[in-house]
């Protein structure tokens, strides 16, 4: 288990290092997925729920919250 969640962790790493050439939309929307993902999981796990399930309800909310910051972004030119 503990190979998986560093896995996990390596995997996150190196999809936040191919963001260099994204708009700022992309890049919020794959940072906040992650950061989601990884949120949801933890909580999840913390509260003895499953933590798969709190790993993707919590990537798709922050997807969300990301996409959205992110399109503010690109469209005041930060």
């Amino acid at each position: 288990m503990k190979r998986l969640h560093w896995m996990a962790i390596v995997s996150a790493i190196a999809l936040m290092a191919g963001c260099t050439d994204m708009t700022p939309q992309q890049q919020g929307t794959m940072s906040g997925a992650a950061i989601g993902a990884a949120g949801g999981a933890g909580i999840a796990a913390i509260s003895g729920g499953d933590a798969w399930t709190g790993a993707a309800i919590g990537g798709l909310a922050g997807g969300v919250a990301g996409n959205i910051r992110g399109g503010r972004q690109q469209q005041m030119g930060w």
